[in-house]
């Protein structure tokens, strides 16, 4: 059985820099598109960033570009996603996802076979 597990959330002041840790078991992670969605109360999941299978080709949001970057090693089976400079309009429920479509598929269509279960980032002001 496939699990990704977030971790790395929590409440956090404005233009702190919080990590987030999406760690993969049940399968290697190693040829998978990841990427990271986030949903604010009252709205809909939005996506945040993607990278691809080798890590070699990254995309993101443009509200977070420049201040959030994400990487992997897929020795550790692990995605990250560094975010700095951290805004209230950033609070929101963070999602990994493990993809085997394109990264312009899961960040157009948010096409995932697996999902994590989310974490919780708050920013206060």
């Amino acid at each position: 059985q496939v699990q990704l597990v977030e971790s790395g959330g929590g409440l956090v002041q404005a233009g702190s820099s919080l990590r987030l840790s999406c760690a993969v078991s049940g399968r290697t992670l190693g040829g998978y598109t990841m990427g990271w969605f986030r949903q604010a109360p009252g709205k809909g999941r939005e996506f945040v960033a993607a990278i691809s299978g080798g890590g070699g080709m990254t995309a993101y949001i443009d509200s977070v570009k420049g201040r959030f970057s994400t990487s992997r090693d897929n020795a550790k089976n692990t995605v990250y996603l560094r975010m700095n400079n951290l805004k209230p309009e950033d609070t929101a429920v963070y999602y990994c996802a493990a993809s085997s479509k394109t990264m312009t598929v899961l960040q157009s269509m948010g096409e995932a076979d697996y999902w994590g279960q989310g974490t919780q980032v708050t920013v206060s002001a």
